[in-house]
């Protein structure tokens, strides 16, 4: 392992994010690195894009939420990179976005299925009002999501106050039952939190690899992050929590994937 570069991580920041640097803090931790870098800046050069394995859409209010939450982040990405975005995809790039990177991923079209129509989308909160707890959370075990793999159940923040999933109308279920047969569910609530179309907190692409929650994994990296945590504070405040998991999947996932092409290559030089 030593002799590889670690896994290299773009965490995209801009007006109004504000958890750019707790999300690059949890790949670091996975044992990856990550650069924080401002969409202003990815503009101005996109061919960095291609130098990257993975990209994070931090939390926050890009541009202040106007004209829609995430849609000018998401016309910045569409229109301002171009085909430097079409390739990063085309290579199987993992891809998080939490709360307002979400956000983003639904109006780019990468989820739930960037081959599809979009049927889904992110509304205002059932109780019209931002919300600001923690919640429990459960994986569903046929999920195909790496991100969250081996997770079974979990409690994360969430703090949005436009996270609750809707679907086209007239459409609910039938867009609900090909997410769930093709395991694209990767969160649901365990309790109703927000409104959401069956409890659903987070949703992958049908490779498992393009990640869109709401709760916030890089909140719970520590077990001091937890309001719960009362006694030997200073023995387990350093223990990783289970928001910690999410990176660490990912991390393993990309150096098995660039094992297994290291291999190919090898069998394919012999020939």
């Amino acid at each position: 392992m030593s002799k590889h570069r670690p896994i290299h991580f773009l965490v995209l920041t801009g007006d109004g994010i504000n958890c750019a640097k707790e999300t690059a803090w949890g790949f670091e931790l996975a044992g990856g690195t990550a650069s924080i870098v401002h969409i202003g800046d990815l503009l101005n050069h996109p061919e960095q894009l291609l130098l990257f394995d993975g990209l994070a859409l931090p939390g926050g209010f890009s541009f202040g939420d106007d004209l829609g939450a995430g849609h000018i982040m998401a016309l910045k990405i569409r229109h301002g990179l171009g085909d430097w975005f079409t390739r990063f995809i085309a290579k199987g790039a993992p891809i998080i976005g939490i709360c307002n990177g979400f956000q983003v991923l639904l109006k780019l079209g990468l989820l739930p299925n960037m081959n599809e129509p979009r049927t889904m989308a992110l509304a205002p909160n059932l109780q019209g009002v931002f919300i600001d707890r923690w919640v429990e959370l459960k994986r569903p075990s046929h999920s195909v999501c790496k991100w969250t793999e081996g997770l079974q159940r979990l409690t994360l923040p969430i703090r949005h106050g436009e996270g609750r999933i809707v679907f086209a109308d007239g459409k609910e279920e039938q867009c609900f039952s090909a997410l769930w047969s093709r395991g694209q569910v990767a969160l649901q609530y365990i309790n109703d939190v927000n409104g959401s179309h069956k409890e659903i907190a987070g949703i992958c692409d049908p490779t498992g690899l393009i990640l869109g929650l709401m709760p916030h994994p890089e909140a719970n990296l520590f077990a001091v992050h937890h309001p719960t945590i009362q006694q030997n504070i200073q023995q387990n405040m350093f223990d990783k929590a289970v928001g910690a998991q999410l990176f660490t999947n990912i991390i393993r996932y990309c150096i098995h994937r660039r094992i297994q092409r290291e291999q190919k290559a090898k069998v394919f030089r012999k020939r």
